[in-house]
């Protein structure tokens, strides 16, 4: 087994608990999920649209700080707090990845910290 490295993004929020932004290990990284804060950590937007946008720019800011980008994503988790909001935020996401898009799963949640309406965490090669 390869070493295991810390990957952190000041472009994206920090932990709002004990987990890290993402670890790297053996040429995958593996980004926590990232609710729609700015990267200062102290405002969400209200709209969906925008908070799945966010999301995704955090995602994208962790995964550069490790050397890597989307177009390296190889399977995403999507989280919602209404699976209602699953069409406005495919629409978002789809802006975001291109074919061959990365393997998926979508879930709606009772709830997401802070009040978030959409998380997203990934998989990645270095």
């Amino acid at each position: 087994m390869g070493k295991i490295a810390v990957v952190e993004s000041d472009k994206a929020p920090g932990a709002v608990g004990p987990y890290s932004q993402a670890l790297r290990g053996d040429g995958l990284i593996f980004v926590s999920g990232q609710i729609p804060l700015d990267p200062a950590g102290k405002s969400m937007p209200d709209d969906v649209a925008t908070q799945a946008k966010q999301s995704l720019n955090n995602v994208r800011a962790v995964l550069r700080a490790a050397g890597s980008d989307l177009d390296k994503v190889l399977k995403s988790t999507v989280f919602l707090a209404d699976i209602k909001d699953f069409p406005v935020v495919n629409e978002v996401y789809a802006s975001f990845f291109q074919k061959p898009f990365p393997a998926r799963s979508c879930v709606a949640v009772k709830d997401l910290p802070l009040g978030a309406k959409v998380e997203i965490e990934v998989i990645a090669l270095e």
